[in-house]
């Protein structure tokens, strides 16, 4: 347990119809009593009261809920205080909550107390915080089972299984002058390689699967004038983008977000891609190609209405070079218009006016992301995740060589580096500075 009392507003900042003030910790009982002159708070029973402040003026009437430790959100001593919405009375009483003895909370404290009180695991923390900024319902899902130890589940049975492995080999260390039975270095070699596949899977999945996390990024890319910034603002159904028959009107990327079925996605419109001697357009041009390095689907436009020329070609040779493994939707715009566009280097997945109805293009861009859909497969929701996987494979890899030498000491290393690199997901036994590094991302109130 801590021995201070920590408080913040749990709520967005904004109008609405409530606000919520959190404390946590030994005095947040009696900072309770102390605001709302009551004596009598039933645990986890709400209580209409009202609320003073240090000078016993009248601030609001709220309903006050007390949690008992260790039955707590953060294992300790926990109050909410639910008032009015709006940043003045919210503010009033965490004011008033900050005379009575708390401090204000650092961002992510709540979580971080959780945690080190054995509430939640790491995995459980990192799903509560993207699970408030979830880009699609499919993310709230698999972020809720995380919430409810799935991950943890998981990553303790593979830190199971390395060690059980591990035990093999500190035993047979004692008998380093006597080789390895056959038998024994093929049961070793069948767990690793189960282990292996195993992470590999998970490994996979998630990197697949990313765009349900961070929201899927859509390019919308195209040599000047075919109508990007068109179909920009069709898709947001609002003028966003400027729009003129002047090539080379939009010399910067735009993005925005619109949500397409059950997913928030972003989408840019970039500068046309062409030869430019403007140097803030070819900065424009550059940042298009980055945009579509960055994406996870390309929509390629193309103008119906103008004949192939170098610029299309340079585009399809760009989208080639830099689109590799991502989605691409090819569609001829401007079909209102007399058709002259011909070529047999691209297979078209739409013809539209982008002016006109894009709801063909809506339906392709729903059917992509929908492929990724929640699936039984667990999957990591963060960097710091995939990489401590990464780290796990490439131990285990490394262990081979040695497991064939029959180099225990150094198969035991590679094996022992690779139940850290698991552990680390959930519960790492030493990393004072990427805890508070993590749990400072965290929004106040968490």
């Amino acid at each position: 347990m801590y021995s201070d009392t920590i408080a913040a507003i749990a709520t967005a900042n904004g109008i609405g119809s409530i606000a919520i003030i959190r404390i946590s910790g030994d005095k947040a009982l009696n900072i309770a009593k102390h605001l709302s002159k009551k004596e009598n708070f039933s645990p986890r029973y709400a209580t209409l009261t009202t609320i003073f402040d240090s000078e016993d003026k009248l601030i609001d009437e709220a309903i006050v809920i007390y949690f008992e430790a260790p039955f707590s959100f953060t294992a300790e001593y926990v109050v909410e205080i639910q008032c009015h919405g709006g940043f003045i009375v919210a503010q009033s009483i965490l004011k008033a909550t900050l005379k009575a003895g708390a401090r204000l909370a650092t961002a992510g404290e709540f979580s971080k107390r959780a945690f080190f009180n054995g509430r939640i695991d790491l995995s459980e923390a990192e799903a509560i915080a993207q699970l408030i900024e979830a880009k699609s319902e499919d993310a709230a899902k698999i972020l809720a089972a995380q919430m409810k130890g799935s991950l943890k589940t998981y990553i303790e049975t593979v830190r199971d299984d390395i060690i059980h492995v591990l035990a093999y080999s500190e035993v047979s260390i004692d008998y380093a002058e006597e080789d390895l039975p056959a038998d024994l270095i093929r049961q070793i070699q069948d767990k690793l390689d189960l282990l292996e596949n195993s992470l590999q899977k998970t490994l996979i999945a998630s990197q697949t699967r990313e765009g349900l996390m961070q929201g899927f990024k859509v390019a919308i890319v195209g040599k000047p004038n075919v109508g990007k910034s068109s179909l920009l603002n069709a898709l947001l159904n609002y003028n966003r983008a400027i729009v003129s028959d002047i090539a080379g009107t939009t010399r910067d990327t735009i993005e925005e977000q619109v949500k397409i079925g059950t997913h928030l996605i972003r989408i840019v419109d970039t500068a046309g891609i062409r030869e430019a001697n403007d140097e803030i357009e070819k900065i424009g041009i550059q940042r298009s190609i980055e945009a579509i390095q960055e994406s996870d689907i390309v929509v390629a436009l193309f103008d119906s209405s103008r004949s192939l020329d170098a610029e299309d070609t340079q585009m399809i040779e760009l989208i080639n070079t830099n689109a590799r493994n991502k989605e691409i939707v090819y569609i001829k715009n401007k079909i209102d218009l007399e058709v002259e566009f011909q070529t047999d280097t691209i297979d078209f997945d739409l013809e539209l006016n982008s002016k006109d109805d894009v709801s063909s293009l809506i339906t392709v861009l729903e059917n992509i992301m929908d492929k990724t859909n929640v699936s039984d497969e667990l999957m990591l929701i963060s960097q710091r995740q995939i990489s401590a996987v990464e780290d796990t494979l490439q131990n285990i890899q490394e262990a081979q060589e040695p497991l064939h030498d029959q180099e225990l000491e150094i198969f035991s290393f590679h094996l022992n580096e690779a139940v850290k690199s698991m552990a680390s997901i959930t519960r790492p036994f030493e990393n004072d500075e990427m805890l508070d590094k993590m749990f400072g991302s965290f929004c106040l109130g968490k």
